[in-house]
């Protein structure tokens, strides 16, 4: 059935307003949380809340900044989101590179099975535990927990994404590297990885980002006020009997903007690299 010009239009228009519509609906809480921060204290707590901002302020900002705990904050977010980043890819290259590979090895094929396991096991399930094992290791209160913990929780889905663009890079080349007397370490580190580098970069991006916004193990699992994350931390503004909103608002802005940021710079590469390895050929 062939469309019309009008139809085409119209399908066109509705297409496009729905998608607008959804965008909408995705960015109102961010456009709300930007909103509230450039508010003072007597808009935030107005009785009929809106978008117009009458007075407009960076007295929130300022008051963030003047806390030299949030700096501290945002220093660890960097350091544990960093550190879980790279001991992920660390481990995902080389156990993505070996379901690749070998895929009918029957121990290969028992570590891709448990790693598919544990992607449906929520981790407020493995809380408990995993707090009775960092206090038995004596690492609570520290960078080493969160980055072992969100290295865990990355890994598996990591691993199965690396796979998937691996496969698409011929084992030819495994076969002249090893002709030219080049070992398998030798292979990942002066082949694998330069040609797979948009699929790792896709990789570093997910790890980071979900490093830098969990919140639940973060604030279990630490409790020195000196090593606390960003998201955690920005609860500081929230007292048993009063929440500095404004404060609270423009707290979350500093810590959503870098990486949204650092997101939009880079997701051409996230896009290349999440697509390469969808189809095999």
């Amino acid at each position: 059935m062939v469309m019309s010009g009008l139809e085409r239009t119209t399908r066109a228009v509705a297409i496009y307003l729905a998608l607008g519509l959804f965008v909408v609906f995705c960015l109102f809480p961010f456009l709300w949380m930007i909103d509230t921060s450039l508010k003072p204290v007597e808009e935030v707590r107005s009785l009929h809340p809106t978008f117009w901002i009458v007075h407009p302020t960076l007295a929130n900002f300022r008051r963030v900044l003047a806390d030299d705990n949030f700096l501290i904050y945002f220093r660890n977010s960097v350091i544990v989101a960093g550190g879980a980043t790279i001991l992920t890819l660390m481990v995902s290259v080389f156990c993505g590179y070996a379901l690749s590979r070998f895929p009918r090895q029957p121990v290969t094929r028992a570590i891709g099975g448990a790693l598919l396991v544990s992607q449906m096991i929520p981790g407020v399930l493995i809380l408990a535990p995993i707090y009775i094992i960092m206090r038995q290791l004596g690492l609570l209160s520290t960078f080493q927990a969160l980055v072992l913990v969100y290295c865990a929780f990355a890994t598996p889905l990591c691993c199965f994404m690396l796979k998937g663009f691996f496969d698409t890079i011929p084992i030819e080349l495994d076969e002249a590297a090893e002709l030219d007397g080049c070992t398998r370490f030798g292979f990942v580190y002066r082949i694998l990885i330069p040609l797979s580098a948009p699929g790792i970069l896709a990789n570093a991006i997910f790890c980071f980002v979900t490093a830098w916004n969990e919140f639940l193990f973060g604030y279990v699992l630490i409790n020195d006020e000196a090593r606390r994350t960003l998201t955690p931390g920005i609860m500081v503004f929230k007292g048993p009997h009063l929440t500095d909103w404004g404060a609270l608002m423009a707290a979350s802005v500093l810590a959503v903007v870098p990486v949204a940021l650092f997101f939009v710079n880079l997701q051409r590469f996230l896009i290349e690299g999440l697509s390469a390895g969808a189809v095999k050929g």
